[in-house]
């Protein structure tokens, strides 16, 4: 097992202004906070180099590593970071102490491993609901992903998280009914066709096209009767 990485990290007074984050980050190094292990909150800068081969490494962000500030060393994990919307690097990362022989919590990819038989001979297509299961464990032992083999998976049948593989070391807080994978029929697209969309379109009704040719004339003129009837209350 390789040694862990030392990240470096710079202390710093103060809160981090817009201004004051703005030229940490010019200066090459990015803003961050480090807390937990009922010790006080930290304001520190860090290498955002380091940072990333942290977040992409196999066990991402559940890596556990050594953070030297002012020549003390503690373990630490990165539990919350921060892109730019437009450039996308790094502008700040949140870390916490790790206590190493207490069980904490995190989120743990899954990954899929071959090809369903639902997929080579039914003509299905393979669709994974679930992409992370919450586990409890303590820090040495959390593991990068959890392998789940669906080769053997067909139409009607389900993965789910009781049927995920761990040793006795892991436990399980995703509830074991959950659903991780199954086979999906493919959705054939139909093409309306001209003759289609005519029977679909509604006719008018012929009841509104008779009223409007059997509706009076209000304009009409006055007939003799009613002329005489007029004169006689004159």
């Amino acid at each position: 097992m390789s040694a862990p990485e030392v990240v470096t990290a710079i202390p710093r007074e103060g809160k981090f202004t817009k201004n004051i984050a703005r030229r940490v980050r010019v200066a090459g190094s990015i803003p961050a906070v480090v807390y937990g292990a009922q010790q006080p909150s930290m304001a520190v800068t860090v290498d955002p180099k380091q940072i990333r081969r942290i977040l992409h490494s196999e066990s991402g962000h559940n890596t556990i590593f050594d953070l030297s500030v002012s020549g003390s060393t503690t373990k630490v994990m990165v539990v919350d970071w921060q892109n730019d919307p437009i450039k996308g690097g790094l502008i700040h990362i949140d870390m916490k102490r790790i206590a190493m022989d207490k069980a904490m919590r995190v989120q743990v990819p899954i990954q899929l491993q071959g090809i369903p038989v639902g997929v080579k001979t039914q003509g299905g297509i393979l669709d994974q609901v679930l992409r992370e299961i919450a586990v409890e464990c303590l820090p040495a032992d959390i593991p990068g992903h959890i392998d789940v083999d669906v080769s053997e998976l067909a139409f009607g049948m389900v993965i789910r998280v009781a049927d995920l593989p761990h040793s006795g070391k892991l436990k399980f807080i995703t509830d074991d009914d959950t659903t991780v994978a199954h086979i999906t029929a493919v959705r054939e697209e139909v093409v309306a066709t001209p003759d289609a969309l005519a029977e679909a379109t509604p006719a008018e009704p012929e009841v509104a096209k008779k009223g409007k040719q059997d509706a009076p004339d209000a304009a009409a003129a006055p007939t003799a009767g009613d002329k005489d009837k007029k004169d006689a209350k004159k």
